[in-house]
């Protein structure tokens, strides 16, 4: 799913109104110390365990998630910055919002994130909403702040899986029907009426 599908980005960065130590542990968490990334990167291939993949369905509000997997690469820019760029793929299973019944969809979601330390974050976002020579679609994303020295790249791909999501589930064979009903007789307004001027049988004439 490309960005221009998910709809305008929000025009100011809004920092999150909990701390790290407030958040929910992450379903999926693969910590990756930034003092151990070499100057020419590192790349990671990660997949997610049954009990990880159960925790994120249970996270997303999905019935299953059957795969996911990570392949990313870490790069350290100016300042302490990390870019981390690749793709996160994976098999989930929605409710098609038509008919109802379970429909697996595939997740090919690019991931390009900055990770940078936290007394960074706001002026790093600012600098980005500041720049008018780029339009919103290619705007890139405020930077993810790096906590406690490490990127937890789990935690990313987990992110980039729910961002993937198809927002309106739908399977091939779905369309909409409209449920006619059969009226019944005993529900008509006359019906009250009828049962009030006489619910017994008229007299039968001699």
């Amino acid at each position: 799913m490309s960005k221009s599908d998910r709809g305008p980005k929000p025009s100011k960065f809004e920092p999150s109104q909990l701390t790290p130590s407030q958040l929910p542990p992450p379903p999926w968490s693969v910590p990756v110390p930034v003092a151990e990334i070499p100057e020419a990167g590192l790349s990671q291939t990660i997949e997610a365990r049954p009990d990880e993949r159960r925790a994120m369905a249970e996270l997303g509000d999905l019935p299953a998630i059957a795969a996911v997997k990570a392949e990313l690469r870490l790069l350290p820019v100016r300042g302490g910055t990390v870019h981390v760029t690749g793709r996160v793929t994976g098999r989930v299973t929605q409710i098609c919002v038509v008919s109802l019944d379970p429909v697996e969809n595939d997740i090919d979601e690019d991931v390009d994130v900055v990770f940078a330390p936290p007394a960074q974050i706001r002026e790093l976002a600012e600098s980005m909403e500041e720049d008018d020579g780029v339009s919103e679609e290619e705007r890139p994303d405020p930077p993810e702040p790096i906590e406690d020295g490490v990127i937890d790249i789990g935690k990313l791909a987990t992110d980039a899986l729910f961002l993937g999501l198809d927002p309106y589930p739908r399977k091939p064979d779905a369309v909409f029907q409209d449920q006619v009903e059969t009226p019944n007789p005993d529900e008509h307004p006359f019906a009250a009426l009828k049962a009030l001027q006489g619910g017994a049988d008229k007299p039968k004439k001699p």
